[in-house]
């Protein structure tokens, strides 16, 4: 028999028992429909995580520190070990200092291939004034290429800065309530007071011998308001840049910037070779952040991407995805079994049929294929509508779930996410059921007796 005439037998075959093939055809559309909203659910919540940290700019940046320097006490722990592995090899050769991350540094990591940009994190103290208000907060440098990035996505009002010159500055929302009642709004154009201590003045001071009647001159600037930015409650990555006040990242390194939270890169700052605590690379493209974390770590600096931190989360999806799976699955499995039992209730009732079939000259082959055909259609059928039926029911959920979120006072997201690769697997999974439930009715019905079958009433 050929392909066409086992395909039209089919779906006569199916059209004849139409509540039967209805009933089981939904039967794998549930449960198509259970394994395509779990999935999405998983994959939804991962897209809703991940895209937090994309949205953020940190997928392209490597937070380095020194030798000396690292990510808290499991980083110090690696810094005595490499010092006692270097003092027991060879105990005549003094210990080698670490590599300071200074301005050479920087020109050495900006040398890499695929590194785009490199600079310094960098906050300094400095008392603002407006009006009656007076506070010491702590000032942040903002390098221009953090526009549109992190908590810079949506300045609330105003702008963000124009150029690395002009001495204006970005407030956060919450320290613009604190310092004044008026309109957060109004205040973009008008300026504030910035006092702080000059690290020239300081160096000065200690190079000059006067390091025990050391005096700082205190500096005083007017910076113009030009945005205010507000920070979404919850968790906000790419946040680093965010303070009270934000100024050009170049505005703090004119203004003498000395590291006072790092013993050694404040001593070093004395003697005109400022250090950093921290320094932040941004690489040319995704991909390339890996390769340029392994090659920074081996000019002897400790390195930090999120990639590293997402590693352990993505295990998780992974683990969160295949349980879901397995849940949805359950539903399909049960479909499966009704699978099977129209496919035998077709046999007993066209057992006569199969008989004729045999005698007038069809193989076994054929008569699988018949049944094969059959389970398949009911497959394709019932994929597909289940997966239209899980997006919408993901969408009714979805919808009111963020009615709920914002009554709550929450943000509204989309926790589902189909992607093409869901609705193909979907009908594909279900032809694949539907051929695995089909296997054993088609070697039954090909394993008919061809007399016995014509005998049959």
């Amino acid at each position: 028999m050929i392909f066409p005439d086992v395909f039209q037998l089919s779906l006569r075959n199916l059209r004849e028992a139409k509540l039967r093939t209805s009933l089981t055809t939904l039967g794998v559309s549930i449960g198509i429909a259970s394994l395509v909203g779990m999935v999405s659910l998983g994959v939804g919540l991962q897209e809703l995580t991940v895209g937090q940290f994309k949205k953020s700019g940190l997928f392209d940046t490597i937070t380095v520190f020194s030798a000396g320097q690292g990510f808290g006490r499991n980083a110090r722990a690696r810094g005595a070990r490499r010092n006692s592995t270097a003092s027991t090899n060879d105990p005549a050769r003094p210990e080698k200092p670490p590599e300071p991350l200074d301005d050479k540094a920087i020109e050495k990591i900006q040398a890499l291939p695929n590194v785009k940009e490199v600079y310094p994190n960098l906050r300094m103290p400095v008392e603002v004034k407006y009006e009656n208000f007076s506070e010491f907060v702590t000032a942040v440098g903002v390098p221009l290429s953090s526009r549109g990035e992190g908590v810079f996505q949506k300045i609330t009002y105003g702008s963000f800065l124009k150029n690395e010159t002009e001495e204006a500055c970005m407030l956060s929302l919450d320290f613009v309530h604190n310092m004044t009642s008026e309109d957060p709004k109004n205040l973009v154009g008008k300026e504030i007071t910035l006092s702080y201590a000059t690290a020239a003045d300081l160096a000065g001071a200690v190079m000059g011998g006067s390091l025990g009647q050391m005096t700082i001159q205190r500096t005083e600037k007017k910076y113009s308001i030009v945005g205010i930015v507000e920070r979404e409650p919850g968790p906000n990555f790419g946040g680093g840049f965010f303070s009270s006040i934000m100024v050009p990242l170049k505005k703090i390194q004119e203004a003498g910037f000395q590291d006072f939270t790092n013993p050694q890169a404040f001593l070093r700052g004395l003697s005109n070779k400022p250090s950093y605590s921290a320094v932040t690379v941004k690489v040319k493209h995704l991909q390339d952040t890996e390769d340029v974390e392994k090659k920074v770590k081996d000019l002897g600096f400790n390195a930090f991407s999120i990639n590293d931190a997402l590693q352990g989360a993505k295990k998780a999806f992974i683990i969160l995805d295949i349980l879901l799976g397995l849940v949805g699955s359950i539903a399909l499995a049960v479909a499966s079994l009704g699978i099977v039992n129209t496919m035998v209730m077709s046999i007993l009732e066209r057992t006569r049929e199969i008989g004729v079939m045999k005698a007038i000259g069809a193989g076994d082959g054929d008569i699988r294929k018949i049944f094969f055909v059959e389970a398949s259609l009911i497959g394709v059928l019932g994929g597909a509508i289940g997966v239209v039926l899980g997006w919408t029911v993901d969408k009714i959920i979805n919808f009111g779930a963020n009615i709920y979120i914002q009554r709550q006072g929450g943000f509204p997201a989309q926790m589902f996410f189909t992607p093409w690769w869901l609705v193909a697997g979907g009908i594909g999974f279900s032809i694949l059921v539907s051929l695995i439930a089909g296997s054993y009715p088609a070697s039954r019905a090909a394993r008919v007796d061809p007399i016995k079958a014509l005998r049959h009433d």
